[in-house]
C-alpha cells in the first residue's frame, strides 16, 4: 500500500479508467474517473488512489483526511515495535592481560545486555601477523570469560581475519 504522501486525490488521479470501492467497501467495477468523482462528491468524501500500479489503478470513495490519519496512526505503532539494534566494538591486542580481559568482557556483557551486537576485534601489529592462533586464543578466552560471567550471547560470525585485524561478532540472544 503507497503511503499518504503519494496518494492522489480526487482530481488528481489522472487514469482514464479506475476500479472503484464505495465508501461501505462494495466493489463497484471499473469506471471513468468522472463517474467516481461525481459518486464520491455525491456521498460528500474524496476519491482516494489506492493502488496506483494495479491496472487499472484501484480508488476508493472515503474520508481522505481520515484514511490520512488511520495510516500515520498505524506508522507510528510500526516505528514503536520497532527494534534498533547498535553495534558496538570492543577492541584488545595480543599481549592483553588478564584484568585488561576481564574489563573487556564485563563490557561486553553490559552491551549485549542492551541488546546491542558486539565485535569483538584483536589488532596484530608487525611479526604478531605471523602468529595468528595467539589471537584466536585471545577470542577463545573472552568467549570463555563471558561463559563464566552467565553472559547469554550467540556467535553469529567465527573469528575472521580483516587485514591486520581478527574479528568475530557477538549478537544478543533471540527471545523465543
Amino acid at each position: 500500500m503507497a503511503t499518504t504522501k503519494e496518494l492522489r486525490v480526487n482530481r488528481a488521479i489522472r487514469n482514464s479508467e479506475v476500479f472503484v470501492i464505495d465508501e461501505n467497501g462494495e466493489q463497484k467495477g471499473v469506471m471513468r474517473t468522472s463517474i467516481a468523482l461525481h459518486m464520491a462528491e455525491d456521498a460528500g468524501l474524496d476519491l482516494v488512489e489506492i493502488s496506483p500500479n494495479a491496472n487499472p489503478p484501484v480508488c476508493k470513495i472515503i474520508d481522505y483526511g481520515k484514511y490520512r490519519y488511520e495510516m500515520e496512526k498505524k506508522n507510528r505503532e510500526a516505528k514503536k515495535n520497532q527494534v534498533v539494534t547498535k553495534l558496538k566494538e570492543v577492541r584488545m591486542q595480543v599481549k592483553v592481560d588478564v584484568g585488561d580481559l576481564n574489563t573487556k568482557a564485563r563490557f561486553i556483557s553490559e552491551f549485549l545486555e542492551e541488546k546491542n551486537k558486539v565485535k569483538v576485534s584483536v589488532r596484530f601489529r608487525g611479526r604478531e601477523m605471523q602468529h595468528l592462533e595467539i589471537g584466536r586464543e585471545v577470542l577463545s578466552k573472552v568467549l570463555a570469560r563471558l561463559d563464566e560471567i552467565g553472559c547469554a550471547y550467540s556467535l553469529e560470525r567465527q573469528p575472521l581475519m580483516e587485514g591486520r585485524m581478527m574479528s568475530m561478532l557477538l549478537a544478543p540472544p533471540k527471545k523465543k
